[in-house]
């Protein structure tokens, strides 16, 4: 009894799952929660080889999965990546956007280019794949859910990742208005936010004397795992969030809670 409840609730069978960012730590991380728990899972990426390990991982836990390269700065590209699940998958009912670029050049030395690849990574992206994949939800017209991740910097602004925080920012507030267009077509959008977790864009920015300061403002005392998000990417992803909406879901160890 418990176990058939839990997976009405929480369970993916016959769902498919885009993972846009799938290859990378956090993303991959919540793309095998996603194929644990029933859906057929695309990690979309540009690096196959970084996709292998977190693809067989799933598949030695009797899940399924495969990669898709992509471009996220690129709508064409975003095109042929739905064209390319569609033909295999038939559906797509889950999409997660999860690419990420980070920076630490100060504002007044930041240079056009390197604050263009942020904004198209962090944020242009992230409108790309959600009107492609949002259009499709839309014509399908049996709903969907969009997952975009967002940042603690994109609600209290980092030092140091300036472009980073203002980007991220800009997601949470496309989130919502995303949501609030589409939810009388029962497609949902909504933001999961974490707090420190060790990622490849952001390690250039961890320095001995900012993790110290991280750690004095964490209750928790130490970052979070990967393994930590899958949690609420189940929950936005599954019938148990079906009245979330437009929400900020924060998994920071306590981060957001503590001033001094």
């Amino acid at each position: 009894m418990t176990e058939s409840y839990l997976n009405t609730l929480f369970g993916l069978e016959n769902k498919v799952a885009v993972v846009i960012g799938g290859t990378g730590e956090l993303c991959g991380s919540m793309a095998e929660g996603l194929a644990n728990s029933g859906a057929e899972t695309v990690l979309a990426g540009r690096n196959e080889e970084k996709a292998s390990t977190r693809l067989d991982n799933i598949s030695s836990a009797g899940g399924h999965a495969y990669f898709e390269k992509v471009d996220v700065t690129c709508k064409t590209s975003i095109n042929n990546l739905l064209s390319s699940v569609l033909k295999r998958s038939g559906q797509v009912d889950i999409l997660i956007n999860g690419a990420g670029a980070n920076s630490p050049t100060p504002i007044l030395d930041i240079q056009e280019d390197e604050f263009d690849n942020i904004l198209n990574t962090n944020l242009k992206a992230v409108l790309f794949a959600s009107q492609v994949f949002g259009e499709y939800m839309l014509k399908r017209g049996e709903g969907g859910s969009i997952i975009n991740v967002g940042s603690m910097s994109g609600i209290v602004p980092l030092s140091r990742v300036f472009s980073y925080s203002a980007s991220k920012a800009a997601v949470h507030n496309l989130s919502k208005n995303m949501a609030r267009e589409w939810a009388d077509q029962n497609i949902r959008v909504n933001t999961i936010v974490p707090g420190f977790f060790p990622a490849e864009q952001n390690k250039k920015v961890l320095t001995e004397e900012r993790v110290a300061s991280i750690m004095q403002h964490t209750p928790a005392k130490r970052f979070g795992d990967a393994s930590e998000l899958i949690g609420a990417t189940l929950l936005l992803a599954s019938e148990a969030g079906s009245f979330m909406n437009g929400s900020e879901l924060v998994v920071d160890g306590g981060y957001a809670s503590m001033t001094i």
